[in-house]
C-alpha cells in the first residue's frame, strides 16, 4: 500500500525573469514549477537535465539592449519562440527581423530547441546567445 506524495520541484531565482509559455514576462518573480507526483522509489534527475536552462541575451550593433540579460527558459522553447518573445519585449515592429547567433558565428534554425544548443554550445550553466536586427555572423 505505497501511496503517490506529490512533491514540488522548485528552479532558484538567477536574478532575472521567467520567458512563460504563453510568451509573457512575469518580471523579477519566479513562478513555482507545477506539483508533480512522484513516487516514494524514484528520484529526482541529475541538475543537467532540469527542466529550465539560464540563458544570457546581447545585443550586437544598434539592436536596443535589454535591461534584463539573463533570463530562464524551457528547454523545450524553439528558437523562433525566443525570437517572438524578444521581439514583443523590444516592442519591434513585425515587419522587423530579429537573427539568434550562437557563439557570435552561425544563426540556428528557427525549429531548433533551446535545451538542444545548451547541451552543445552552454558554458558555466548558462547558454550565451546574441541578437540584432540585421545580419551579423554567419
Amino acid at each position: 500500500m505505497s501511496d503517490v506524495t506529490e512533491e514540488q520541484v522548485s528552479v532558484s531565482p538567477q536574478e532575472g525573469v521567467e520567458i512563460s509559455e504563453g510568451g509573457g514576462a512575469a518580471v523579477g518573480v519566479l513562478e513555482p514549477a507545477p506539483a508533480l507526483a512522484v513516487s516514494p522509489v524514484s528520484e529526482e534527475p541529475a541538475g543537467d537535465t532540469k527542466k529550465k536552462i539560464d540563458v544570457l541575451l546581447k545585443a550586437v550593433g544598434d539592436t536596443p539592449i535589454m535591461k534584463t540579460k539573463k533570463w530562464t527558459v524551457e528547454r523545450t522553447r524553439t528558437i523562433q519562440g525566443l525570437i517572438d518573445f524578444i521581439k514583443k519585449f523590444l516592442k519591434l515592429m513585425a515587419s522587423e527581423q530579429l537573427f539568434i547567433y550562437v557563439n557570435q558565428s552561425f544563426s540556428p534554425s528557427p525549429d531548433q530547441e533551446v535545451g538542444t544548443l545548451y547541451e552543445c554550445f552552454g558554458s558555466d550553466g548558462k547558454l550565451v546567445l546574441h541578437y540584432c536586427k540585421s545580419q551579423a555572423w554567419g
